[in-house]
């Protein structure tokens, strides 16, 4: 069972168990509590189609629970996604990804929109200006901005639109420094 349905498995048990509780428990005050905490925060009573739906589902057991969602999940054309929780532990497998023989049988060339801006080299004579512009890009200290330079080739932006990252190849290109976008 993925675990969207699980989800909603605890959540319809722990609405059962709340139901059956309160009905077991005699005490005024409790019944109360119980009532208090199913009403909507608008305080507007619901509809009694919904109400009507909502003492059904409490009443399930938990395995017609789960048939429940899955046959809403198929009705309703829900795909199934991992939930990410506190839980860890690798119970979760990795989904693999469908595929798509019309994307393959007709490969179209997008034209990329996001690039990536990667300093790969500079020349040595230069190498205070591009300190300098690296600190102005990046608005890194001078310390860090010397370390990253220093450390060419590496990633300067992820990301960037194509507008703004011919202006940095410009920039930097003028300035001695190769910079390349991918």
């Amino acid at each position: 069972m993925s675990p969207a349905p699980r989800l909603i498995t605890r959540s319809c048990a722990t609405i059962c168990r709340a139901a059956t509780t309160s009905s077991i428990k005699t005490s005024s005050r409790t019944a109360y509590t119980a009532q208090r905490r199913w009403q909507s925060s608008t305080g507007s009573a619901s509809s009694p189609k919904i109400s009507t739906i909502v003492d059904q589902i409490s009443q399930l057991t938990l395995l017609e629970t789960a048939d429940l969602v899955a046959t809403l999940k198929s009705r309703l054309n829900i795909p199934d996604m991992p939930m990410g929780g506190f839980g860890g532990g690798g119970g979760a497998a990795p989904v693999a990804a469908a595929p798509v023989e019309e994307e393959e049988a007709a490969p179209k060339q997008e034209e990329k929109t996001l690039f990536n801006l990667k300093l790969q080299s500079f020349d040595a004579a230069a190498k205070p200006k591009v300190i300098k512009e690296i600190k102005s890009l990046l608005g890194l200290s001078l310390v860090d901005s010397k370390k990253f330079v220093e450390s060419a080739p590496k990633v300067m932006r992820e990301g960037a639109p194509k507008e703004e990252a011919q202006k940095i190849v410009d920039a930097m290109k003028a300035l001695g420094a190769v910079v390349i976008m991918e």
